[in-house]
């Protein structure tokens, strides 16, 4: 498992903390109310650990939005929210009145366009930052435990996992979430080299 240096890691939650500020901007925009994201942790997680974070209860379901990137490392990138509160996001996007069965007919393109919000968000920062294109696919909807989401997007047994831990706070809702990033042994490496390379140029080194 990659071990973090402290400079490391709070470099990695400064960048995700810009990213998703710039996501809850464009979520602002989208519900008429301001919202506020942060994340207050990130970790390094197996797959098996990963999951059991994700499902607090047996039987849990997990809606899930991923996207594939390539460029300055290749991953994975699936935002998480436990069933019932993507459904209050999703009701607050499109207002009070819609009827529930309608709202569950929404849910998969609303819950994608949110996915796509923050998760581009996160990684065009990365990108940004790191002066590194990544590309990404269109997003994908999921809907199961968080195995099995975990799975569909590619998470082998013996990948790592990048938890974010997100903080999606509005005036009458205070929402956790989850974005995972799914890296194998080689885009660890270069994520690490990239986090390096940053660091390096904030001080002076690069």
């Amino acid at each position: 498992m990659l071990e973090l240096s402290e400079l490391q890691h709070d470099a990695l939650v400064e960048i995700f903390n810009i990213g998703v500020g710039q996501a809850a901007r464009a979520m602002s925009e989208i519900v008429s109310e301001e919202v506020t994201m942060s994340v207050p942790s990130i970790r390094f997680l197996n797959r098996a650990d990963a999951a059991a974070m994700l499902g607090h209860t047996d039987g849990q379901r997990v809606c899930g939005v991923s996207q594939h990137y390539e460029g300055a490392f290749t991953t994975e990138a699936i935002l998480m929210f436990p069933e019932d509160k993507s459904l209050d996001i999703v009701r607050l996007m499109v207002g009070e009145a819609v009827p529930f069965t309608e709202l569950s007919e929404m849910e998969q393109e609303a819950m994608s366009e949110i996915g796509n919000i923050i998760l581009n968000s996160c990684v065009g920062t990365l990108a940004n930052l790191f002066e590194h294109e990544l590309r990404g696919s269109l997003p994908l909807y999921h809907l199961g435990s968080s195995e099995d989401i975990l799975s569909a997007t590619g998470g082998q047994a013996d990948t790592v996992v990048l938890m974010l831990h997100i903080d999606f706070i509005l005036e009458t809702h205070q929402i956790h979430g989850y974005v995972a990033f799914i890296l194998d042994l080689s885009a660890l490496d270069d994520l690490q080299a990239q986090v390096d390379r940053f660091l390096a140029k904030i001080e002076g080194r690069g």
